[in-house]
């Protein structure tokens, strides 16, 4: 070919057309590829170094599958783990219903002591009582002056009071002296008071009712019942009187019959009815009143003063006022004091109240006396008291002296008590160990207060007051003093337990509650609880110490359990041997069913945590996973696994017999499930943050490849809107060289026709 010659114009069009070719191929080259770079004679720096990168990236991306299954492996762990959770709960709730399960014995260990009465107020025991003495202010007699003190024998009544008229009343003649035989009513003013009563007129006489009546007296068989005929009266035996006054023409009553009837509600006389018919006497060593010559001698009795009231016209009839008209007057006799009665005289109808039993004073002869009403059935009479037995009783006044007041307060108190005889008889005696209550020198009642309660005194009427109970300014309303009290019987004695099933010995000391001694229940109690020991005692005083529900299967006192019990109480009490715990079968056999429920849970936790595995990596049966993070392996994570199953949480499957029995045995396994929460919650949190930490990484590494890619890409990567153009000014620019190449060769054989 060499001897081919061109031109150079041809030879010109042919280089610029190959120069095209070329530069469309490269141009096409990088459309068809995307790259401006597609081999290291385009550019070698960028061909290289997007080399390296893309290199870097397709490692890293092998690298996103391991640490993919990482995370699946950690998901699968923390799967396992949050399934090992809930049979632990499981495990739990079974625990928990042992413990609420009737507890597995039927009688726990106890030893047990009666403490003579004990209460669970205070278990000291019984506490003695001694009497005691208490003083009341000094008693005075009513000797000239005041001053002398009264004894035993100074009488509560004193001189019958005497009210006397030295002017005689004449009748209504008004010459005629009034003598006691006068009627109240008739014809004959020479023998009848000058102003009549007229029928239903009144007397009143220390409360008393004294009733006019015209007409003659009811026969025995007629008056009412209870009361009694005696001449023109009719009386209810208890002071109320009716005078029946007859007609004007047959008059019956008279002067002495009205004085008799006062006399009957005054207490200077009295009335026994039998049968209708009343038997009327004077009280023992009382004067009765009487008129003699126009002269009335009004006489009180020694228990009370007397007080007349009613109109005065008839009063003064009676020459007992100086008053006229029809309004009311009244007329007194009033008693004298002497050296062998009180000063200070007690008020018919006063009381005492001692203790709730009731003391009453009356103005009345004794029951059984002469001319006195019977002794009522079921009491008695001893002196001058009447008591009903049971620490009620009745002081009569006008024949009573202190000593049987002293008397009727020790019934009450019962420091002396009363027998009743038959006969109305009562034989008073000084209770066991008692002194009855006396008067001492000074004058000052010595009280004793029993032993049954402490003495408490109130009353009503002047009783307080006269009796020196009211205080010293006597205006105290009550009397009161306390009996002595003794200390229980363990007081001061000590009760010790060495340590029971772990707890801490006990050192009790019974007192009074204080500085650290124990006196309720509670506080012994109290005292039992850390060393797993209770209390309970019973109505009779037996006081059973035993084990806690904790441990209802240990005995007290064993070499296992401990709880050997010494101490001063030990002798003075007694206590029993210990007993051994019975079992309850029915209770057993539920906490043995209980047992094997919580032995199936343990088996579950073994094979969940076997099967907690992804792609044959188990976290939580000991194997250990290995992370690479980046191409060089400089950057990686290593996670040691753990073993998981029941042993591995410390959970060992449990003895029907042995475990559950109590509650301090389901207590431990309580405890270790508590333990084995907390290492599973532990290790969740530490798979959490690894798996947090892989996750990070793996999109790390996804972010960093598509860095890595991206740069790559920007070193070879071709502008296809460049390159497109580039493509079609070569195209036009191809177009133009073929035509000049073809007037090259066109203007050469012009040439070559011209030398032809």
């Amino acid at each position: 070919m060499s001897g081919i010659v061109l031109s150079a114009s041809v030879r010109q069009n042919l280089l610029s057309l190959q120069s095209t070719a070329d530069l469309l191929a490269t141009t096409q080259s990088r459309l068809s590829t995307g790259k401006s770079v597609n081999s290291a004679l385009d550019n070698p720096t960028n061909f290289f170094t997007a080399q390296s990168l893309d290199n870097r990236a397709s490692d890293i991306n092998n690298l996103l599958d391991g640490i993919a299954n990482g995370v699946q492996v950690l998901q699968a762990a923390n799967t396992g783990i949050t399934s090992l959770q809930k049979l632990i709960d499981s495990a739990k709730s079974i625990a928990n219903q042992a413990l609420q399960t009737t507890v597995g014995y039927s009688t726990k260990s106890n030893v047990s002591t009666t403490i003579s009465g004990a209460t669970a107020a205070d278990l000291r025991g019984t506490t003695s009582y001694a009497s005691n003495t208490a003083l009341s202010s000094v008693l005075y007699s009513g000797a000239a002056g005041g001053t002398t003190a009264a004894t035993g024998t100074t009488t509560l009544g004193a001189t019958q009071g005497t009210f006397s008229n030295a002017v005689a009343v004449n009748a209504a003649d008004g010459t005629t002296a009034v003598t006691g035989t006068m009627t109240l009513i008739g014809t004959t003013a020479a023998t009848k008071i000058g102003t009549a009563p007229a029928d239903g007129d009144t007397l009143t006489v220390n409360g008393k009712t004294i009733t006019f009546r015209a007409g003659s007296a009811p026969a025995a068989a007629a008056v009412p019942s209870g009361s009694g005929v005696s001449g023109n009266l009719v009386t209810d035996g208890s002071g109320n009187t009716t005078v029946y006054l007859g007609t004007a023409a047959a008059p019956t009553a008279t002067v002495n019959d009205v004085l008799t009837a006062i006399d009957l509600a005054s207490g200077v006389q009295t009335s026994t009815i039998t049968n209708g018919a009343a038997t009327i006497g004077a009280a023992s060593g009382a004067t009765p009143s009487s008129m003699a010559a126009g002269i009335v001698t009004l006489k009180s009795s020694a228990g009370a003063d007397v007080s007349v009231t009613g109109k005065a016209d008839l009063l003064k009839a009676f020459g007992l006022t100086t008053a006229t008209g029809g309004g009311n007057a009244t007329a007194t006799a009033t008693r004298t004091t002497s050296s062998t009665s009180l000063g200070a005289l007690i008020t018919d109808g006063s009381t005492l109240n001692v203790d709730d039993k009731v003391i009453t004073f009356k103005n009345a002869p004794v029951p059984g006396s002469a001319n006195a009403p019977a002794i009522p059935t079921g009491f008695g009479v001893s002196g001058n008291v009447l008591t009903d037995g049971n620490g009620n009783s009745t002081v009569y006044l006008q024949t009573g002296n202190v000593s049987d007041v002293l008397n009727a307060i020790d019934l009450a108190t019962g420091v002396q008590t009363a027998t009743i005889a038959a006969n109305g008889a009562a034989t008073l005696a000084a209770a066991s160990g008692q002194i009855a209550s006396s008067i001492n020198a000074s004058g000052q009642l010595k009280l004793s207060t029993g032993i049954n309660a402490d003495l408490s005194i109130t009353g009503t009427g002047n009783a307080l007051n006269a009796l020196g109970l009211a205080g010293n300014t006597g205006t105290a309303s009550a009397f009161s003093a306390a009996r002595t009290s003794g200390i229980g019987g363990i007081s001061g004695k000590t009760l010790t337990f060495t340590s029971f099933n772990g707890g801490t010995a006990v050192d009790v000391t019974f007192g009074d509650g204080t500085n650290g001694t124990v006196k309720t229940l509670d506080q012994l109690n109290s005292k039992l609880q850390a060393n797993n020991l209770s209390a309970t005692i019973d109505a009779n005083g037996l006081l059973t110490i035993s084990t806690t529900n904790d441990y209802a299967s240990s005995t007290i006192g064993s070499s296992a359990a401990g709880g050997a019990i010494g101490g001063t109480l030990t002798s003075s009490l007694t206590f029993s041997t210990a007993s051994t715990p019975v079992q309850d079968v029915v209770a057993q056999t539920s906490r043995a069913n209980l047992v094997n429920q919580y032995n199936n849970i343990l088996q579950q936790i073994d094979s969940t945590a076997q099967d907690s595995s992804f792609n044959g990596v188990n976290l939580l049966n000991g194997d250990q996973l290995k992370l690479v993070f980046d191409e060089t392996a400089k950057s990686s994570l290593s996670i040691t696994g753990v073993t998981y199953n029941s042993k591995g949480l410390g959970l060992a499957a449990l003895t029907s017999g042995v475990d559950f029995i109590d509650n301090a045995a389901t207590n431990k396994v309580l405890t270790n499930l508590n333990a084995a929460s907390s290492t599973l919650r532990s290790e969740a949190s530490a798979l959490g943050s690894n798996l947090t930490i892989v996750q990070v990484r793996q999109d790390f590494n996804k972010n960093l490849i598509n860095v890595l890619q991206t740069g790559s890409s920007n070193l070879t990567l071709a502008d296809t809107n460049v390159e497109a153009a580039n493509s079609q000014a070569l195209s036009t620019r191809q177009s133009i060289a073929v035509s000049a190449l073809s007037l090259a060769n066109q203007s050469q054989q012009s040439v070559l026709q011209l030398l032809r």
